[in-house]
């Protein structure tokens, strides 16, 4: 029987409370990599978020359903909101369960000899852990990271992976999707605002990068969350009011 998690923060709570779910999953899971993440990555939603190590997260996967498709790449780009670690980044080619297709390589650009001898997601996860452990996660869209990994992770050890994340597609959704103005466009038949990597990080200034792939969308969104601090919140804002 797979492990199943009991108690989530709800994804509507304006502030939700990751640190019961961290410190129960610190004990609970039952492979020794995951009980570390958890105990080292149990941050409080009052602590401001210039006291916390970040991890940009990003990967390119062939498809966007992570009950049909899989992980072929991920990137990760350590930062804070004064300096971005690009020496420190990493990135790995995994091979999919599944054989790629002609519309995912069009998408993400790795090839079948890329994944020939590229090792199973399985077989790098203790290190991939190892570099999550102890840092926030920022995504850009978080229904990719963290939905694939989970389903991976379930796929091989038989137990989930839930994990809090600031989600900066989530942060502009709030700013340009959500406010009473923005909907009353809509309703007049205005065009939403439009919240993807890139054009947001139009709205702040920030340069044109080529897209689709891992190292180099986690550096744009690593950016891209230093920006939308910046300008919208300040460093002693909690995580609560950013993470999800």
């Amino acid at each position: 029987m797979r492990w199943m998690p009991r108690s989530l923060p709800k994804a509507s709570t304006r502030r939700p409370d990751w640190l019961p779910y961290l410190t129960s999953r610190a004990t609970e899971a039952a492979h020794p990599a995951l009980r570390q993440y958890y105990s080292l990555s149990a941050f409080s939603s009052e602590t401001p978020i210039e006291d916390v190590p970040m991890l940009a997260l990003d990967m390119e996967t062939t498809g966007l359903d992570e009950r049909r498709h899989a992980i072929v790449s991920i990137g990760m780009v350590p930062f804070d909101l004064h300096r971005i670690r690009l020496a420190e980044r990493r990135y790995w080619i995994v091979k999919p369960p599944r054989p790629l297709v002609r519309q995912s390589v069009a998408f993400h650009h790795i090839t079948h000899s890329e994944i020939a001898h590229a090792p199973d997601l399985g077989e790098i996860f203790d290190e991939l852990l190892d570099v999550l452990t102890g840092r926030l996660i920022v995504v850009h869209y978080r229904n990719i990271e963290r939905q694939f990994l989970d389903t991976a992770v379930k796929a091989r050890l038989g137990e989930g992976f839930q994990f809090p994340v600031i989600d900066t597609m989530e942060l502009e959704a709030r700013l340009h999707r959500r406010t009473y103005w923005s909907r009353i466009k809509r309703r007049l038949g205005g065009k939403p605002v439009s919240i993807r990597l890139h054009n947001s990080r139009v709205r702040y200034g920030l340069p044109a990068y080529q897209s689709h792939h891992a190292v180099t969308d986690a550096l744009a969104t690593a950016e891209l969350l230093q920006a939308q601090v910046a300008r919208h919140y300040s460093p002693d804002t909690p995580l609560g009011d950013l993470w999800i």
